[in-house]
């Protein structure tokens, strides 16, 4: 019973992003590389998805992404409740970039909202969640798992749209 209560606790863990190799990580910035740019383009159609209880979101996502032929996606909004979270989000300011990972299985929260990107069927989901305390998140994982219903909407970009560089960090 004890090894069941201590593996439901809150869980942390940092990992190191590198890079695929370490001069990436060590480059400076290049002025051939804009500092800001603009990509234009159109929904070609938004698509909601509605999920129900104890399903994990990003699975969840995921398949649908797969299942509606979603290539590059605007997350619009997110709103429901989850049974237990699982989230990373950067935690230094030097290269290569480092993550951590925060589990909390049996943390009930409401789902706030989300936004993010599909990129090449790729998620990145940022997401806010809130208990009766604070309100926390950022980057999706597994283990989020929806407790009363989720649903998050779409916005499905048309096929002139190139998302390829907008989170690569090297693109710098």
């Amino acid at each position: 019973m004890l090894a069941g209560l201590l593996s439901a606790q809150q869980t942390r863990r940092e990992i190191v992003n590198a890079a695929p190799t370490p001069a990436e990580d060590a480059k400076a910035n290049s002025d051939k590389v804009p500092d800001v740019y603009a990509l234009s383009g159109h929904f070609d159609r938004v698509v909601i998805l509605r999920f129900k209880f104890d399903v994990d979101l990003l699975a969840g996502i995921e398949k649908m992404v797969k299942q509606e032929k979603i290539r590059n996606a605007v997350i619009l909004s997110a709103v429901g409740s989850v049974r237990g979270y699982q989230v990373h989000q950067v935690s230094n300011r030097t290269f290569p970039s480092k993550n951590i990972y925060v589990k909390d299985p049996t943390a009930p929260a409401d789902l706030i909202g989300m936004n993010g990107y599909v990129i090449d069927g790729k998620i990145h989901a940022h997401m806010t969640l809130a208990n009766p305390e604070h309100a926390f998140g950022d980057h999706l994982e597994p283990g989020t798992n929806v407790f009363t219903f989720a649903i998050v909407t779409l916005g499905v970009l048309d096929s002139s749209v190139d998302l390829s560089r907008v989170d690569d960090k090297t693109y710098r």
